[in-house]
Protein backbone atom coordinates (compact mmCIF):
# COMPACT_ATOMS: atom_id res chain seq x y z
CA UNK A 1 0.00 0.00 0.00
CA UNK A 2 1.05 3.50 -1.21
CA UNK A 3 1.96 5.86 1.75
CA UNK A 4 0.29 9.09 1.33
CA UNK A 5 3.16 12.24 0.68
CA UNK A 6 0.45 14.36 3.62
CA UNK A 7 -0.76 13.41 6.59
CA UNK A 8 -3.98 14.65 8.70
CA UNK A 9 -3.53 17.40 11.17
CA UNK A 10 -5.45 18.97 13.88
CA UNK A 11 -6.11 22.26 13.81
CA UNK A 12 -3.66 23.29 16.29
CA UNK A 13 -0.92 21.65 13.70
CA UNK A 14 -1.98 23.93 10.59
CA UNK A 15 0.19 27.24 11.00
CA UNK A 16 -2.49 29.59 9.01
CA UNK A 17 -0.23 31.32 6.61
CA UNK A 18 2.66 28.86 6.31
CA UNK A 19 1.68 27.39 2.76
CA UNK A 20 3.06 26.51 -0.40
CA UNK A 21 1.28 27.31 -4.10
CA UNK A 22 0.28 24.68 -6.42
CA UNK A 23 -0.72 24.34 -10.56
CA UNK A 24 -3.36 22.09 -11.60
CA UNK A 25 -4.19 21.48 -15.18
CA UNK A 26 -7.76 20.29 -15.10
CA UNK A 27 -10.59 19.42 -17.77
CA UNK A 28 -14.44 18.78 -17.53
CA UNK A 29 -17.30 18.47 -19.37
CA UNK A 30 -19.04 21.71 -18.88
CA UNK A 31 -22.62 20.33 -19.06
CA UNK A 32 -22.25 19.06 -16.02
CA UNK A 33 -21.94 22.94 -14.24
CA UNK A 34 -23.83 25.87 -13.92
CA UNK A 35 -20.14 27.50 -14.53
CA UNK A 36 -16.89 27.88 -13.37
CA UNK A 37 -16.94 30.60 -10.47
CA UNK A 38 -18.08 29.31 -7.54
CA UNK A 39 -21.59 29.41 -6.66
CA UNK A 40 -22.64 28.33 -3.36
CA UNK A 41 -26.16 27.76 -4.10
CA UNK A 42 -24.97 25.85 -7.38
CA UNK A 43 -22.81 22.95 -9.01
CA UNK A 44 -19.22 24.78 -10.72
CA UNK A 45 -16.35 23.39 -11.19
CA UNK A 46 -14.34 25.34 -8.26
CA UNK A 47 -17.21 24.03 -5.99
CA UNK A 48 -16.13 20.46 -6.63
CA UNK A 49 -12.92 21.41 -6.30
CA UNK A 50 -12.88 23.48 -2.96
CA UNK A 51 -15.03 20.46 -1.21
CA UNK A 52 -12.86 17.54 -2.81
CA UNK A 53 -9.63 19.24 -2.33
CA UNK A 54 -11.10 20.00 1.40
CA UNK A 55 -11.40 16.49 2.13
CA UNK A 56 -9.26 14.36 0.47
CA UNK A 57 -6.41 16.80 2.23
CA UNK A 58 -8.63 17.30 5.70
CA UNK A 59 -8.20 20.83 5.27
CA UNK A 60 -10.25 22.70 8.17
CA UNK A 61 -11.70 25.15 5.73
CA UNK A 62 -12.47 24.89 1.78
CA UNK A 63 -9.31 26.78 0.09
CA UNK A 64 -9.74 29.72 -2.36
CA UNK A 65 -8.68 28.75 -5.95
CA UNK A 66 -8.04 31.41 -8.77
CA UNK A 67 -8.64 30.44 -12.33
CA UNK A 68 -6.80 31.38 -15.75
CA UNK A 69 -10.19 32.00 -17.13
CA UNK A 70 -14.17 32.19 -15.75
CA UNK A 71 -16.22 29.41 -18.37
CA UNK A 72 -19.63 30.02 -18.58
CA UNK A 73 -22.52 26.89 -18.08
CA UNK A 74 -22.36 24.56 -20.74
CA UNK A 75 -18.59 25.59 -21.55
CA UNK A 76 -15.92 22.77 -21.51
CA UNK A 77 -12.04 22.51 -21.20
CA UNK A 78 -9.24 20.49 -22.02
CA UNK A 79 -6.82 22.70 -20.67
CA UNK A 80 -8.07 25.02 -17.75
CA UNK A 81 -5.56 26.20 -14.72
CA UNK A 82 -5.92 27.15 -11.67
CA UNK A 83 -3.55 27.63 -8.73
CA UNK A 84 -4.43 27.11 -4.86
CA UNK A 85 -2.43 27.73 -1.53
CA UNK A 86 -1.75 24.18 0.74
CA UNK A 87 -0.64 24.08 3.65
CA UNK A 88 3.09 23.24 3.77
CA UNK A 89 2.97 21.08 7.03
CA UNK A 90 0.58 18.58 4.98
CA UNK A 91 3.65 17.51 3.32
CA UNK A 92 6.35 15.86 5.01
CA UNK A 93 9.84 17.66 5.43
CA UNK A 94 11.75 14.29 4.62
CA UNK A 95 9.78 13.47 1.56
CA UNK A 96 8.64 16.96 0.36
CA UNK A 97 5.34 16.61 -1.95
CA UNK A 98 4.33 14.22 -4.51
CA UNK A 99 2.13 16.00 -7.44
CA UNK A 100 1.11 12.50 -8.99
CA UNK A 101 0.22 11.05 -5.31
CA UNK A 102 -2.15 14.59 -5.22
CA UNK A 103 -3.43 14.22 -8.86
CA UNK A 104 -4.16 10.34 -8.50
CA UNK A 105 -5.97 11.18 -5.02
CA UNK A 106 -7.96 14.21 -6.28
CA UNK A 107 -8.70 12.60 -9.38
CA UNK A 108 -10.28 9.53 -7.19
CA UNK A 109 -12.19 11.39 -5.12
CA UNK A 110 -13.22 13.54 -8.37
CA UNK A 111 -14.74 10.33 -10.29
CA UNK A 112 -14.90 12.01 -13.30
CA UNK A 113 -16.54 15.08 -13.26
CA UNK A 114 -13.47 17.13 -13.36
CA UNK A 115 -10.06 15.17 -13.91
CA UNK A 116 -6.54 16.66 -12.79
CA UNK A 117 -4.33 16.31 -15.50
CA UNK A 118 -1.67 17.95 -14.04
CA UNK A 119 -0.37 18.65 -10.77
CA UNK A 120 2.83 20.80 -9.86
CA UNK A 121 4.27 23.15 -7.47
CA UNK A 122 4.93 26.44 -8.17
CA UNK A 123 7.02 29.76 -7.17
CA UNK A 124 4.17 31.73 -4.92
CA UNK A 125 4.36 34.79 -7.33
CA UNK A 126 2.54 32.75 -10.37
CA UNK A 127 -1.26 33.86 -10.67
CA UNK A 128 -3.04 31.46 -12.39
CA UNK A 129 -4.72 34.67 -14.10
CA UNK A 130 -2.80 37.09 -14.13
CA UNK A 131 0.49 35.18 -14.70
CA UNK A 132 -1.17 34.06 -18.38
CA UNK A 133 -0.20 35.58 -21.41
CA UNK A 134 -2.80 33.67 -23.98
CA UNK A 135 -6.08 31.80 -23.81
CA UNK A 136 -6.96 29.56 -26.36
CA UNK A 137 -10.70 28.39 -27.56
CA UNK A 138 -12.02 26.36 -29.73
CA UNK A 139 -15.58 26.02 -31.31
CA UNK A 140 -17.14 23.67 -33.47
CA UNK A 141 -19.91 23.57 -35.73
CA UNK A 142 -21.82 20.75 -37.11
CA UNK A 143 -22.67 21.89 -40.44
CA UNK A 144 -25.69 20.30 -41.64
CA UNK A 145 -28.09 20.16 -44.40
CA UNK A 146 -31.10 20.33 -43.54
CA UNK A 147 -30.62 21.10 -40.36
CA UNK A 148 -30.31 17.77 -37.48
CA UNK A 149 -33.53 17.63 -36.19
CA UNK A 150 -33.79 17.97 -32.47
CA UNK A 151 -30.03 17.48 -32.26
CA UNK A 152 -29.07 17.08 -28.66
CA UNK A 153 -25.33 17.25 -28.82
CA UNK A 154 -22.99 18.36 -26.26
CA UNK A 155 -19.56 19.10 -27.83
CA UNK A 156 -21.19 21.21 -31.25
CA UNK A 157 -23.68 23.42 -32.30
CA UNK A 158 -25.46 22.43 -35.66
CA UNK A 159 -26.77 24.78 -37.97
CA UNK A 160 -27.84 24.78 -41.39
CA UNK A 161 -24.89 24.67 -43.92
CA UNK A 162 -23.58 24.81 -46.62
CA UNK A 163 -21.11 27.13 -44.86
CA UNK A 164 -18.67 29.90 -46.60
CA UNK A 165 -15.44 28.40 -44.48
CA UNK A 166 -13.05 30.55 -46.78
CA UNK A 167 -15.22 33.72 -46.56
CA UNK A 168 -15.34 32.91 -42.74
CA UNK A 169 -11.74 33.07 -42.78
CA UNK A 170 -10.86 36.34 -44.55
CA UNK A 171 -13.82 38.14 -42.06
CA UNK A 172 -11.55 36.41 -39.04
CA UNK A 173 -8.99 38.36 -40.66
CA UNK A 174 -10.48 41.33 -39.30
CA UNK A 175 -10.45 40.68 -35.77
CA UNK A 176 -6.44 40.07 -35.23
CA UNK A 177 -4.82 42.94 -33.21
CA UNK A 178 -6.07 44.71 -30.47
CA UNK A 179 -9.94 46.55 -30.99
CA UNK A 180 -12.75 47.39 -28.88
CA UNK A 181 -14.92 44.66 -28.91
CA UNK A 182 -17.71 45.94 -26.88
CA UNK A 183 -20.62 44.84 -29.98
CA UNK A 184 -19.00 41.57 -29.38
CA UNK A 185 -19.01 40.99 -25.70
CA UNK A 186 -21.69 40.59 -22.77
CA UNK A 187 -21.35 44.03 -20.59
CA UNK A 188 -20.34 43.50 -17.00
CA UNK A 189 -23.04 44.05 -14.70
CA UNK A 190 -21.12 46.88 -13.14
CA UNK A 191 -19.48 48.74 -16.00
CA UNK A 192 -20.47 52.06 -17.54
CA UNK A 193 -22.34 52.09 -20.97
CA UNK A 194 -20.08 53.49 -23.02
CA UNK A 195 -16.66 51.93 -21.28
CA UNK A 196 -14.27 50.34 -23.80
CA UNK A 197 -13.88 46.63 -23.85
CA UNK A 198 -9.98 46.32 -25.77
CA UNK A 199 -8.94 42.86 -26.48
CA UNK A 200 -5.95 41.44 -27.93
CA UNK A 201 -6.45 38.61 -31.22
CA UNK A 202 -3.55 36.71 -31.85
CA UNK A 203 -4.73 34.27 -34.15
CA UNK A 204 -8.16 33.33 -35.33
CA UNK A 205 -8.56 30.41 -38.50
CA UNK A 206 -12.02 28.32 -39.36
CA UNK A 207 -11.22 24.57 -40.72
CA UNK A 208 -13.64 21.51 -42.24
CA UNK A 209 -12.38 18.41 -39.92
CA UNK A 210 -12.49 14.66 -41.04
CA UNK A 211 -14.86 12.42 -38.28
CA UNK A 212 -13.38 9.69 -38.40
CA UNK A 213 -15.28 8.45 -35.66
CA UNK A 214 -18.26 9.39 -37.61
CA UNK A 215 -19.42 11.19 -34.13
CA UNK A 216 -21.46 13.43 -36.66
CA UNK A 217 -25.08 12.17 -37.31
CA UNK A 218 -25.37 11.61 -41.30
CA UNK A 219 -21.48 12.56 -42.06
CA UNK A 220 -22.18 16.43 -41.21
CA UNK A 221 -19.05 18.19 -41.86
CA UNK A 222 -17.51 19.60 -38.44
CA UNK A 223 -15.64 23.19 -38.59
CA UNK A 224 -14.15 24.50 -36.12
CA UNK A 225 -12.77 27.86 -35.20
CA UNK A 226 -9.15 28.26 -33.42
CA UNK A 227 -8.85 31.33 -31.63
CA UNK A 228 -6.24 32.97 -29.09
CA UNK A 229 -6.20 36.09 -27.24
CA UNK A 230 -4.36 37.43 -24.23
CA UNK A 231 -7.87 37.71 -22.35
CA UNK A 232 -11.34 37.37 -24.16
CA UNK A 233 -14.86 39.82 -22.54
CA UNK A 234 -17.42 37.87 -21.48
CA UNK A 235 -19.72 35.89 -24.41
CA UNK A 236 -16.78 37.20 -26.57
CA UNK A 237 -16.22 33.80 -28.43
CA UNK A 238 -19.49 32.89 -28.82
CA UNK A 239 -20.59 36.31 -29.99
CA UNK A 240 -18.38 36.30 -32.93
CA UNK A 241 -18.85 32.60 -33.68
CA UNK A 242 -22.41 33.29 -34.06
CA UNK A 243 -21.84 36.12 -36.38
CA UNK A 244 -19.26 34.77 -38.54
CA UNK A 245 -21.15 31.76 -39.14
CA UNK A 246 -24.04 33.60 -40.21
CA UNK A 247 -22.07 35.93 -42.56
CA UNK A 248 -20.25 31.94 -43.96
CA UNK A 249 -24.28 31.00 -44.75
CA UNK A 250 -24.93 34.75 -46.46
CA UNK A 251 -27.66 35.99 -43.73
CA UNK A 252 -25.66 38.74 -43.04
CA UNK A 253 -23.21 41.27 -44.94
CA UNK A 254 -19.71 39.83 -45.03
CA UNK A 255 -18.54 43.27 -44.03
CA UNK A 256 -20.58 43.05 -40.50
CA UNK A 257 -17.86 42.15 -37.99
CA UNK A 258 -15.57 45.08 -39.54
CA UNK A 259 -19.04 47.80 -39.11
CA UNK A 260 -19.45 46.77 -35.61
CA UNK A 261 -16.10 46.56 -34.57
CA UNK A 262 -15.95 50.57 -35.31
CA UNK A 263 -19.66 51.66 -34.37
CA UNK A 264 -18.92 49.40 -31.38
CA UNK A 265 -22.49 48.57 -31.39
CA UNK A 266 -24.70 45.14 -30.64
CA UNK A 267 -27.98 46.04 -32.29
CA UNK A 268 -29.37 43.23 -34.03
CA UNK A 269 -26.67 41.20 -34.39
CA UNK A 270 -27.58 37.32 -33.82
CA UNK A 271 -27.44 35.89 -29.64
CA UNK A 272 -23.97 34.06 -28.94
CA UNK A 273 -23.72 30.84 -30.11
CA UNK A 274 -24.59 28.14 -27.83
CA UNK A 275 -22.11 27.21 -24.98
CA UNK A 276 -22.32 23.35 -25.76
CA UNK A 277 -19.84 24.15 -28.52
CA UNK A 278 -17.36 26.00 -27.31
CA UNK A 279 -14.05 24.83 -25.13
CA UNK A 280 -10.92 26.08 -23.18
CA UNK A 281 -8.24 24.11 -25.01
CA UNK A 282 -5.09 26.21 -23.61
CA UNK A 283 -3.60 28.88 -21.66
CA UNK A 284 0.02 30.30 -21.70
CA UNK A 285 2.93 31.31 -19.08
CA UNK A 286 6.24 32.60 -19.33
CA UNK A 287 9.01 30.14 -18.47
CA UNK A 288 9.38 31.46 -14.63
CA UNK A 289 5.62 30.00 -14.36
CA UNK A 290 7.07 26.69 -14.88
CA UNK A 291 8.20 25.49 -12.16
CA UNK A 292 8.96 25.61 -8.48
CA UNK A 293 11.85 26.35 -6.02
CA UNK A 294 13.04 23.62 -4.50
CA UNK A 295 10.40 22.46 -1.49
CA UNK A 296 11.78 23.83 1.94
CA UNK A 297 9.45 21.64 4.47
Amino acid sequence: MTTPRWRALSSSDRPQGDTQRWRLDIAYDGAAFAGFAYQPESTTVVGVLRETLASTLHLNEEPSIVGAGRTDAGVHAFGQVIHVDLPTTLFTKQRGPDPEHLALSLNKQLRGRIQVLRARRVSDDFHARFSATWREYRYLVLETTPPALALTNTWSWAVEGPLDVPLMNAVSQEILGTHDFRAFCRRPANAEGDEALFREVRHAHWERLDDGWQMSPGDAPVVRLTIRAHSFCHNMVRCLVSTIVAIGQGKIDQNTVTERLESRKRDHLPAPAPAAGLCLVGVGYPQFAQEAPDFVG
